[in-house]
């Protein structure tokens, strides 16, 4: 063995020694190799072509992939699975090399989500009524408890799951759950409608059955926990209480979704449901709500020509109809009642001249319907415009904006009679504190209407929704529950374990309707890090445009940001500019995230969505593109780093805009969007509303259907271009067909030039994407490296 290892050692010191001599004749003979290509890109799908002709109006076109639309022919939708299969796979190998990104973007937004998944509670008589979610299950459990012995109920944890280890008693009471809702329906768990009654005796729902795709109706006894044996209705879209909650009345949709019938149920009555009304005209839809009340339920029926609201008295559900109003269609109307006489909040025409804003009327109850007079109660006052009302028993609170700044107040109750119109200022209205910046407010449920307390929902780009409570007669206000993302937790301030230096009372604002944070450190503003500015654009025609600009302080250079530039435009909706934590991981990227408020959205009175809808909707496109060139020429953004998102008709907005400006945006993401008009609106294979065509226009008019024509991101695809990358995101579960993104997609890469640095992306979502948070990150982290990808590439 000793002989072994010496000849061993004496070996590896021979070639110690002879080891240079060896590395110089490998050297000498060492050839370096080339570098390996890149590999090729991968190539994108090529669906197959079946052109079909259509005219219309004299007019020609061919589509060579309407086949996608064919539901009901199965050999094309055997082509089309397979066309999607090919269209994941070339989308996951475009984002191969983002999966660390990916996976870090994920868990950056997965851990600014909410750990307290339940809702604050909503008192409501003698009970807490609110949602939360048990460890490991997906859906919620709607749940109340007494009021009086939960003097220390902060949220769902305390007491845990309603016990109270003190007593020894359960003291929650599960109303339903939605986790036992989704076995009955296949996995899947969706409510559209939910409404207790009046006596806190039954609980009415209605859940998405999804094989059938339509809304079924159940009521459930909330005192023995069993469902009643009527009513049971499918294709209910609308629900109201009456006489105390004995009576529940219902409306149903026929095969298109066109609500049209009212029926009235007596609950656990072995009596047949009543049948109301029935609107026979296929352009005539019905839409029932209660009054705050519970007094009286409201009627409204319209169509293309007229709107119409009748009130029935809920004490005698069976009494009739009464006709209380008529206006021309498309007119918003909301009717409530408040001691005697009944209010209507409306923008409908005045003396037949058009109005570009809500007013409020108000008329006795008791009088003949022939003779009934409506009183204006406000003056014109150019220094207010009223976005939205709401009542209790003893206070009016008005939504207001001031220029472009939103106002909370509210007026005590009842008015005095009403002569003559006044100014507001003269009713002395109580201004309610606000923070920087707000956005939108939102009323709250708001179900006890004997209650001085009124919650609201208080949104702005630099702030995470705030759930207020404010009591109007005491002027305490109490923020019920809103993330606060710097202490990573959920505030949630209720009952006795409110700190008493969070519960302020209001200052005199004057004209000022900010809070001083420095005051009232209650708002988890985010104004320290982030800043918001908003800036005066002019539009081709002179029109001015608002366009609201997001960033990081810490990040922000001039002219070597890149942004993203938000848009909606249409149904006369306010663009949503919430603070979303998403977009948080973009602005600490150094991203610029900005909202432009073009026309066709809301914000800007009724003459602003009209300006920007049917023969007008380019106005909304080259207010977009106004934003977007802003944006680069001010140096706010580097040029070429500019990308464009739009949901459902705001992906119509931002297609549009590149087709007719190609080169402005780097990149664009559509989710769910609306991409085809002229075939959707001809040729509907989904139901469209009345409203649907009031914003995009009427194919049976020349006018309109030209208009279309020059405006369908689909139709006007420019050819031998160099298009922008574009993820387009869409479901099978969306109002916009996938057949709409799809045909999207396979066009533009038809006609434009193609560029691996520039792809046209096709990605299909879950279609409960919305009812878990999780998925959603994972599908906005897909979209965000997608976008810094693109920018980096």
């Amino acid at each position: 063995m000793r002989h072994l290892l010496t000849s061993l050692r004496h070996n590896q010191l021979h070639h110690r020694r002879i080891t240079p001599q060896i590395h110089f004749i490998f050297c000498a003979n060492y050839k370096p190799q080339k570098p390996q290509p890149p590999p090729a890109p991968p190539s994108p799908p090529k669906p197959p072509k079946k052109p079909v002709t259509f005219n219309h109006h004299g007019e020609s076109w061919e589509d060579p992939y309407s086949w996608m639309s064919q539901l009901n022919d199965k050999v094309a939708m055997r082509h089309m699975d397979v066309y999607m299969e090919q269209e994941e796979k070339y989308t996951e190998a475009v984002m191969s090399d983002t999966e660390r990104l990916q996976s870090k973007l994920q868990s950056e937004m997965g851990s600014r989500l909410s750990n307290d998944l339940s809702t604050p509670p909503l008192r409501w008589g003698p009970w807490l009524y609110y949602r939360r979610v048990e460890e490991g299950k997906q859906y919620p459990v709607l749940c109340r408890r007494l009021a009086r012995a939960n003097e220390y109920f902060i949220s769902n944890k305390s007491p845990s799951a309603g016990f109270d280890f003190t007593s020894g008693k359960r003291i929650e009471q599960k109303l339903l759950d939605y986790n036992e809702e989704a076995e009955n329906f296949g996995g899947y768990a969706y409510e559209e409608l939910s409404e207790v009654s009046p006596d806190h005796r039954y609980l009415a729902y209605t859940m998405y059955d999804k094989d059938n795709d339509y809304f079924k109706l159940s009521v459930q006894d909330l005192n023995f926990g069993s469902l009643c044996s009527q009513p049971q209705a499918d294709r209910v879209s609308n629900i109201a209480w009456a006489k105390g909650g004995l009576a529940l009345f219902y409306v149903v949709t026929d095969q298109c979704k066109r609500p049209y019938r009212i029926y009235c149920s007596m609950i656990e009555s072995e009596q047949d449901d009543v049948l109301l009304l029935e609107e026979p005209s296929e352009n005539g839809y019905v839409n029932i709500r209660h009054t705050k009340d519970f007094q009286f339920v409201t009627v409204h029926v319209f169509s293309t020509t007229s709107s119409k609201i009748f009130l029935i008295d809920t004490a005698e559900p069976l009494s009739g109809m009464v006709p209380v109003w008529e206006c021309e269609a498309q007119a918003h109307c909301i009717l409530e009642h408040h001691q005697g006489y009944l209010y209507l909040f409306t923008d409908a025409a005045k003396d037949g001249q058009s109005v570009d804003h809500h007013y409020l009327l108000r008329s006795p109850v008791n009088c003949s319907p022939n003779g009934r007079k409506w009183d204006n109660i406000f003056s014109d006052d150019p220094e207010f415009i009223i976005e939205d009302v709401d009542f209790n028993d003893k206070h009016l609170v008005l939504i207001l904006r001031e220029g472009r700044n939103f106002r909370l107040c509210s007026i005590s109750l009842p008015l005095s009679s009403v002569k003559e119109e006044i100014k507001l200022k003269e009713l002395s209205p109580q201004f309610l504190p606000l923070p920087k910046n707000v956005s939108q407010i939102m009323p709250g449920p708001n179900y006890d209407y004997y209650s001085s307390t009124m919650r609201f929902t208080i949104s702005s780009p630099l702030m995470p929704d705030a759930v207020v409570d404010y009591d109007l007669s005491s002027g305490k206000w109490n923020i019920v529950q809103q993330q606060n993302l710097l202490h990573e937790r959920t505030k949630v301030l209720y009952g006795s374990s409110s700190s008493a230096s969070l519960i302020q009372r209001p200052r005199n604002l004057g004209s000022n309707n900010e809070v001083n944070p420095e005051n009232h450190p209650t708002w988890n503003d985010l104004s320290e890090f982030y800043a918001c500015e908003v800036y005066d654009v002019t539009s081709y025609d002179g029109m001015i445009v608002p366009l609201t600009v997001v960033y990081s302080r810490r990040r922000k250079k001039q002219a070597e940001n890149p942004g993203l530039l938000h848009g909606h435009g249409a149904y006369g909706e306010i663009l949503d500019k919430r603070w979303r934590s998403e977009l948080k991981s973009l602005l600490d990227r150094g991203w610029v995230i900005a909202y432009a408020d073009v026309r066709g959205g809301g914000g800007g009175g009724k003459m602003w969505h009209h300006d920007g809808r049917r023969t007008k909707k380019i106005n909304s496109i080259s207010d977009y593109i106004s934003c977007a060139k802003f944006l680069i020429e001010r140096e706010i953004v580097q040029d070429n780093k500019l990308a464009g998102w739009g949901y459902s008709a705001g992906g119509l907005l931002v297609a549009s805009a590149i087709n007719s400006c190609p080169s402005l945006l780097r990149a664009a993401v559509l989710e769910v969007p609306f991409l085809d008009p002229t075939n959707t609106l001809l040729n509907p294979i989904l139901p469209l509303t009345p409203a649907d065509y009031e914003e995009f226009g009427y194919p049976g008019d020349i006018d309109d259907f030209q208009a279309i024509r020059k405006y369908s991101p689909y139709d006007n695809i420019q050819k031998d271009i160099l298009y922008p990358a574009i993820l387009v995101t869409s479901s099978f579960n969306t109002r916009f067909g996938v057949w709409e993104a799809a045909k999207y997609v396979a066009r533009v890469r038809e006609y434009s030039v193609y560029d691996p640095k520039h792809p046209v992306l096709l990605n299909l979502t879950a279609d409960i994407v919305e009812e878990n948070r999780y998925l959603h990150c994972k599908e906005s982290a897909l979209e965000t490296a997608f976008l810094i990808k693109m920018m980096e590439s």
